[in-house]
């Protein structure tokens, strides 16, 4: 019955032998059947021609999202900056290390020399003093005190008894180790450097006070202990390394240098802000700058045992290159996707910038209360004294002075060091300045931005630091940057704990109001931090996830 229906509406019936025109086939019918097949010829021309003619001839228009797609460009043209920003800052870091670093073998042995002879000849002049020495001479020969004593300790480690068994160790556990030895690293320099301020500060402490402190000699013995454990800390990552650079097939070399790119992980894929950006830039110059020093002990031990063989230094240069270019690509990678997650400009890293060079310059002011090589220790969690014990630990017993000609070589190397020294200090000092006045912070190192203390209101404060501002500006202005501290009397109001060099300072924000409002608005503000107030450990893991 449904076939002979069908066959009806076609146009007859096809049954029974017959041919004979169905009964229900009309004109109605007619019109049906071309409806139907106009309707299915317009849905194939709309199901396929119309849909590919469509796709090769329909059209957009980018100019009604202006705004986002200039946004995307502007993040690909930061992405493009970031390489030359952060070598920028990376360069002029990597120096500030280094002064800080030469300040140990020049300047501080002839600063502790002229400690002991104003000391020893104390009695010519008579105690015209209450004090017997000035507190940055105390403190000098409290580090060169150190530094003779673990460089003694430092002859009871065998370096050649800690390679052999470092390289008798699998792949996978020196790697593991390599890894430990970083973390213990950050962790050290982190608590010594508390250790040696509280070193300073209990030995320079104005007597009339009340003891609050356990003594200058167990203090001592804490600081001496940790400068040792640390060398020891810093001569394994460097044998670790050495082993890798000796081993045949360089399988642990690659797997460590693998582990700067596993850094990135844990680091692009979290919120930063400007401070937490800024700390982990300093960090980057530290651990910069460390390699760089555990490279050149590694190069030393190699050329020793190949009798200073100039041939063999071309040996292990294509893995210093390796290591150094790895450093700079992982650094490179994971500023520029931070940056880019976190909307923040390629203009930060010239902050960053203005504000270590900031610390610099206000170190060399009259009114400065700490040294610089202190204040980079703080900043970049960079503590040269167990450094610099290994380094001279390993060059003494990798290069034997024998016979006069090689003692005058070495009180030319000595003075060529002092040069050196000399000439980064004033370059940094030049660019410094340079940075500073580009930065507009010229007005903050005569005007310090007073900080309220715990227990006191920042009211009081700022009554006090009005009350001695009775130098004229003139005076300030002439005061220059190379003069020393000069040592004040103890009456006299010290304004000591509102150095500039502890308060960060960034450029000035237009949006910033005065900091001399109400106490609330200072209160209010206090909870985002400025770039001047964090040092390496004070934010350190504050991260926001």
């Amino acid at each position: 019955a449904g076939q002979s229906s069908f066959f009806c509406l076609l146009g007859g019936n096809r049954g029974m032998g017959e041919h004979r025109p169905c009964f229900l086939y009309s004109s109605f019918h007619t019109k049906l059947f071309d409806i139907l097949v106009m309707i299915s010829r317009n849905l194939l021309d709309l199901s396929l021609l119309r849909f590919i003619s469509a796709e090769l001839t329909r059209g957009y228009f980018l100019e009604h999202n202006e705004a986002k797609y200039t946004e995307r460009r502007e993040r690909v043209y930061t992405c493009m900056r970031i390489p030359k920003e952060l070598e920028k800052l990376m360069f002029f870091g990597i120096f500030l290390c280094l002064d800080a670093f030469l300040y140990v073998f020049t300047l501080l042995p002839l600063r502790v020399f002229l400690a002991l002879f104003r000391f020893i000849t104390l009695p010519c002049y008579g105690l015209r003093d209450r004090r017997l020495l000035q507190p940055a001479q105390v403190c000098d020969i409290l580090k060169g005190v150190i530094l003779v004593i673990c460089y003694f300790m430092m002859h009871y480690v065998d370096y050649s008894m800690m390679y052999h068994l470092i390289r008798g160790q699998s792949v996978i556990k020196l790697y593991i180790i390599y890894n430990m030895l970083e973390v213990a690293d950050r962790l050290f320099s982190s608590f010594g450097q508390d250790i040696l301020d509280a070193l300073y500060w209990t030995a320079t402490e104005p007597k009339e006070r009340k003891r609050a402190h356990i003594g200058v000699i167990p203090h001592f013995f804490m600081a001496v202990l940790y400068v040792f454990l640390h060398a020891i800390l810093i001569m394994v990552q460097a044998t670790t390394l050495n082993v890798a650079f000796n081993s045949h097939n360089k399988s642990l070399l690659t797997i460590m240098m693998s582990n700067n790119f596993v850094e990135i992980k844990g680091s692009v894929f979290k919120k930063f802000e400007k401070n937490n950006l800024f700390q982990m830039s300093n960090s980057d110059i530290k651990e910069r700058f460390t390699n760089y020093v555990l490279l050149l002990i590694v190069c030393l031990r190699n050329m020793e045992q190949f009798s200073w063989n100039p041939d063999h230094l071309w040996v292990l240069f294509p893995d210093v290159c390796m290591v150094v270019a790895s450093e700079i690509a992982v650094d490179i990678v994971k500023h520029a996707f931070i940056t880019k997650f976190n909307d923040i400009t390629a203009d930060v890293y010239s902050e960053y910038r203005a504000s270590l060079a900031f610390d610099l310059v206000s170190s060399r002011q009259k009114n400065a209360y700490t040294d610089y090589s202190d204040s980079v220790s703080r900043r970049m969690g960079f503590i040269p004294l167990p450094l610099a014990v290994l380094l001279i630990r390993v060059v003494t017993s990798s290069i034997k002075v024998q016979g006069v000609l090689a003692y005058v070589c070495v009180v030319l190397f000595y003075c060529g060091l002092i040069s050196l020294k000399v000439l980064n200090s004033i370059v940094l000092l030049g660019k410094s300045c340079q940075y500073v006045k580009e930065a507009k912070m010229e007005e903050k190192l005569f005007n310090p931005v007073l900080t309220a203390t715990p227990g006191k209101p920042a009211g009081k404060q700022q009554s006090m630091f009005k009350s001695t501002q009775g130098i004229s500006t003139d005076e300030n202005e002439s005061t220059s940057v190379t003069n020393q501290p000069v040592h004040q009397k103890e009456n006299t109001p010290s304004l000591l704990v509102t150095s500039n060099s502890d308060q960060f300072l960034t450029t000035p924000d237009g949006e910033e109001k005065d900091i001399s409002q109400d106490s609330s608005e200072l209160k209010h503000r206090s909870s985002k931090k400025d770039l001047l107030e964090i040092d390496r450990f004070t934010i350190c893991g504050n991260r926001i996830d």
